[in-house]
């Protein structure tokens, strides 16, 4: 097919984004997209590729911006129950970590997701996925951590599984396992550092390789923060996971600053997520490393704080910064990207272009997908969304809307009548 006369086809080109050079959007008006075998042919201008593919089952995109598909680096897809009183307790003043304490937070998750069939929570995370694919997110990564047993991780990981397998949106897995201390462990915790390390990574990965044996291992990730992991139990979980041939992924500088930004970076970490606490000094070593920096500005607003990333003095140090929604029953209840950038915009004065390239290449790299998804340019995924309005700024100026009137996913289109909010 030809995706034709684009008012903006916004490209993205090229590498992933560092420092100030975060939001070129290699923008071709008029522009046009060759899909072929759900591969991206060719791009340029609609005139010349029209001519040239006369044949081609046309597409027009008249008045709309073309943007990739927003890729989500940072979700936690797959749970059961809800905890909208949490939501009320914090609204009359009680903190997470004081709700955590009081047996609320994650442990109730935990405590609803254990007690789940594999297909209520395969129904329940279908239904979010497909609200997700309808705001243009077309890949996603997705975690564990509401087992902290190994049954139930392992449950977990194969529903994310089983919604990859049924699309349309691509799943990419994360083991959390050291999501938070267990109930069972909670005077012990050191035994349930052993536990993970000794055994349940290692059987994660003799049924990851028997079940899944063409794909690419699950990233492990690690909570480090007051009230879920230390830095020191953080680098032991990590260094197990390493050594057992696992990429890296770390939660950081949440709520304090544990150190754990410096940790992720020592262990060559793909990338270290959340990031409000993060110390200038940290901010530089993520600067001249290979880990990527993930903003979560959903979490922020969703516990009505006022403190988010800073994003801007971590684009100024060179970091690579990506944008994900960070999707959760407890804080962040949303895995609408259109609303991340909006957010970011706002609260971490990132520019339009800057937050569109965050959600989008940059996203793509921090699950290390970069190499054919989150651009749009040749021999890439032919993932793409369509908006209903001709500048990509009304991405962040209107919010709170679906501004996307078609999703392309691997060549494949949904239009949006045919594929409503779930």
């Amino acid at each position: 097919m030809l995706l034709h006369s684009a008012s903006q086809l916004i490209t993205v080109a090229g590498p992933p984004q560092q420092g100030v050079k975060l939001g070129d959007l290699g923008i071709i008006e008029n522009g046009a997209v060759l899909v072929r075998d759900g591969l991206i042919e060719m791009v340029g201008n609609s005139d010349d590729l029209q001519r040239r593919y006369k044949d081609e089952k046309m597409i027009s995109a008249e008045h709309c911006a073309v943007l990739p598909g927003f890729v989500d680096p940072h979700t936690h897809l797959v749970w059961a129950g809800d905890r909208a009183a949490e939501f009320e307790m914090r609204l009359e003043g009680k903190s997470y970590l004081e709700i955590m304490a009081a047996g609320g937070g994650i442990q109730s998750t935990v405590n609803a997701t254990r007690a789940a069939g594999k297909e209520m929570l395969f129904d329940q995370a279908l239904k979010r996925a497909h609200t997700m694919f309808a705001y243009g997110t077309t890949t996603a990564e997705a975690k564990s951590g509401y087992g902290l047993d190994f049954e139930t991780e392992r449950k977990q990981l194969q529903v994310a599984m089983d919604l990859h397998k049924a699309g349309p949106m691509e799943i990419v897995p994360t083991f959390l396992g050291a999501h938070m201390v267990p109930k069972e462990y909670r005077d012990n915790p050191g035994g349930y550092v052993d536990l993970l390390c000794n055994h349940i990574l290692v059987d994660i990965k003799s049924w990851w390789e028997k079940s899944y044996p063409n794909e690419k291992q699950p990233f492990v990730d690690v909570f480090c923060e007051k009230g879920a992991f230390d830095i020191h139990q953080s680098r032991q979980i990590l260094e197990a996971a390493s050594s057992l041939g696992f990429p890296l992924k770390m939660h950081a500088d949440e709520f304090e600053n544990l150190g754990g930004a410096a940790l992720a970076v020592s262990l060559g970490a793909v990338s270290v997520d959340h990031l409000v606490k993060t110390s200038k000094s940290d901010i530089a070593m993520m600067a001249s490393s290979q880990t990527m920096a993930v903003s979560l500005p959903c979490t922020p607003f969703g516990l009505s704080e006022t403190e988010y990333t800073p994003a801007k003095e971590m684009i100024n140090a060179g970091c690579t910064l990506a944008l994900a929604s960070d999707l959760n029953p407890g804080t962040a209840w949303c895995g609408n990207m259109q609303f991340v950038i909006a957010l970011s915009c706002r609260y971490m004065k990132m520019t339009p272009a800057q937050a569109i390239a965050a959600a989008t290449i940059n996203a793509a790299a921090a699950i290390e997908r970069d190499d054919r998804i989150g651009s749009i340019e040749t021999g890439k995924q032919a993932d793409m969304i369509i908006l209903s309005s001709s500048d990509y700024r009304q991405l962040p100026y209107r919010f709170g809307m679906n501004q996307v009137r078609t999703v392309i996913k691997k060549g494949v289109v949904y239009e949006r009548e045919a594929y409503a909010d779930a």
